[in-house]
């Protein structure tokens, strides 16, 4: 099976400055792909690339089988596209306008700009101009997918949305995906793409870091630990834990007067050890929490910051 979306190689320099450096991506067939990256990282560049906006410097760029340049205004007319700074202004209304490009994007079924409208509380008879940047933020998303593309490319598409239609918004990628379309979802907004992606690449400076399943972005071998214990004084748990390997970042709270002992604490690695030190006195709870993503893709920073 060909791939939605696959780039090799692909640069793109403004000037002396490199944006994308050789960015290899693959983006299966109906499913969700989150492009996720700071400011400048590059997500937006590579998404004009695949819409033919810019050209690549060199490198070969193909969407649902064909080259952007080679597949002109047909292969545009199955991509449902979102920009990041979305710019719709005019007397004209949110309708009129909708039914104007639905003759351009291609087949729209009767009655689904009207329900795309209600899902996201669009009202379609104001003028465009006359509209606050969430709401032409909706009309945007209405256009990318009233005419059901096989493929949706969609830049920071909840922005300017109150958190109730950004909720929506997943939940339409969700049955997108299980129509059948691909989506590729470029977002700073973590939670989002934990949400509603399959796969994820991370950006950073124009380079890919990391890539794969969002579960496989957690960093595993990182666990924060606190637990409370009995039978056990500050001083013996804090010997303890400075003789177990990876244990990082120990509190130890003083013993209350009901003999509680309170620690919090970072295993790197084996948690095992930590664990183990932990014994040293009777557990009376124990919670173990991986870091979220956000923390993951921070960490990634970071090391493609130092490997550079």
């Amino acid at each position: 099976m060909s791939m939605a979306i696959h780039t090799r190689a692909l640069r793109k320099r403004y000037g002396s400055h490199t944006a994308l450096h050789g960015l290899d991506l693959a983006v299966q067939p109906g499913s969700v792909f989150g492009l996720i990256g700071p400011n400048g990282a590059g997500k937006t560049t590579t998404l004009r690339l695949l819409l033919d906006i810019i050209r690549p410097t060199s490198g070969e760029v193909t969407v649902l089988g064909q080259t952007p340049r080679e597949g002109g205004a047909a292969l545009r007319r199955r991509i449902g596209y979102v920009p990041g700074e979305l710019r719709l202004e005019g007397r004209v209304k949110g309708g009129a306008l909708l039914r104007h490009l639905a003759e351009v994007s291609g087949p729209v079924q009767p009655g689904t700009i009207e329900h795309l409208a209600e899902r996201l509380s669009l009202d379609l008879t104001r003028p465009v101009r006359t509209l606050s940047k969430g709401n032409k933020q909706k009309l945007g998303l209405v256009q990318a997918f009233m005419h059901r593309p096989a493929l949706l490319i969609l830049d920071e598409p909840t922005s300017g949305l109150d958190p109730l239609v950004q909720r929506e918004v997943l939940m339409m990628l969700r049955e997108a995906r299980e129509a059948g379309q691909t989506v590729l979802l470029s977002s700073h907004v973590l939670s989002e793409v934990e949400q509603a992606a399959n796969d994820v690449a991370v950006l950073a400076a124009g380079r890919i870091v990391a890539e794969g399943p969002v579960s496989s972005l957690r960093i595993a071998s990182v666990r924060r630990i606190r637990a409370t214990l009995t039978a056990t004084t500050p001083e013996a748990i804090g010997a303890a834990l400075d003789a177990a390997p990876g244990a990082e970042d120990v509190d130890i709270a003083s013993a209350s007067p009901d003999g509680l002992v309170r620690v919090s604490a970072t295993a790197r690695g084996e948690i095992d050890p930590v664990i183990r030190a932990l014994t040293t006195g009777s557990i009376r709870d124990l919670t173990v929490e991986e870091p979220d993503l956000e923390e993951s893709v921070l960490e990634l920073y970071a090391r493609n910051e130092v490997a550079q």
